[in-house]
């Protein structure tokens, strides 16, 4: 992405260059065995990168029509970040293919815009707020273990139920990390875990063992070991819509993210003046079934 944001850059200053120009071939370069013309490097990062530059370009400007991402929001999200990796910030942005905070904010801020794109197609209700508030006042110190099928799930719950050690248990059949200490999940809070664990561990009481859980990771069986307050939880007001942008955010199917994206391009009724790409935007008609020899009409 970081990678992509440059090119966009660099691709947009040579467009507009070739737009206010009227002398393509001035030179850009120059070297004694040759010049190197707007035109020849205009047309170099089209041909090499074009269709997805223009893509990312439209992309931007239709949804800057719509929504608005300002200076405050992003720093605001890079602060939160700052906050979360403390002296490591600068090195996680390295790995993730960042050059610099402010490369970093040019991705920030094409996420934002998205993320408002497809927020807005989802509802979260005041009383999926107040449960999340409710759940954020406390903290569970539980462990499990998660298998691949439901058959394997029953066998592992019949040995529980049986008095066989739980953490024996995950050492031997979990598929995850936590196996090597014996399921120890430790404390956590609302919004760490995916939905369906955490409907079922903010629903259970201290030593309490849960039924096979399904997700999309497989099937989990839940221990809660301790429940625990958190000090200095803030006010629902203060925090009502934080906890509704995380709610929606976990509510995103992001399978769905390219369709939504489309669907705004085609509202907007985009006219590509470039001859190569003229049909780039041009719904793409689904083909039709092809019939079986010898169906019977």
């Amino acid at each position: 992405m970081k990678k992509f944001a440059i090119v966009a850059l660099v691709t947009a200053g040579v467009l507009t260059l070739s737009a206010c120009s009227g002398d393509d071939s001035e030179a850009v370069v120059e070297t004694s065995a040759g010049d190197i013309t707007k035109e020849d490097f205009y047309e170099e990062l089209k041909d090499r990168y074009g269709e997805e530059v223009l893509r990312e370009l439209v992309t931007v400007k239709v949804l800057e029509d719509k929504y608005e991402v300002s200076d405050e929001m992003i720093e605001e999200e890079i602060e939160t970040a700052k906050e979360q990796f403390g002296e490591n910030f600068d090195m996680v942005l390295q790995q993730s293919g960042f050059q610099s905070e402010e490369d970093y904010a040019d991705v920030l801020y094409l996420s934002l815009l998205q993320e408002q794109a497809l927020a807005e197609d989802i509802e979260v209700t005041d009383e999926e707020i107040e449960q999340h508030y409710d759940r954020s006042k406390i903290e569970i110190d539980a462990q499990h273990i998660l298998v691949a099928d439901e058959e394997t799930a029953n066998e592992v719950k019949e040995k529980l139920d049986d008095g066989e050690d739980f953490g024996e248990l995950a050492a031997e059949y979990s598929t995850d990390g936590s196996a090597q200490d014996e399921g120890n999940l430790g404390y956590f809070s609302a919004g760490s875990m995916v939905p369906e664990f955490e409907d079922a561990v903010f629903n259970m009481e201290v030593d309490e063992i849960s039924e096979p859980v399904q997700s999309e990771y497989g099937f989990h069986i839940i221990k809660v070991n301790d429940i625990r307050d958190v000090e200095d939880v803030e006010e629902l007001e203060d925090v009502k819509e934080d906890i509704r942008r995380e709610l929606q955010i976990a509510k995103m199917d992001m399978s769905q993210a390219a369709t939504k994206i489309d669907s705004l391009l085609q509202e907007a009724d985009v006219n590509v003046k470039i001859s190569e790409f003229e049909d780039m935007f041009e719904p793409v008609e689904p083909e039709e079934p092809e019939e079986s020899e010898g169906a019977e009409g």
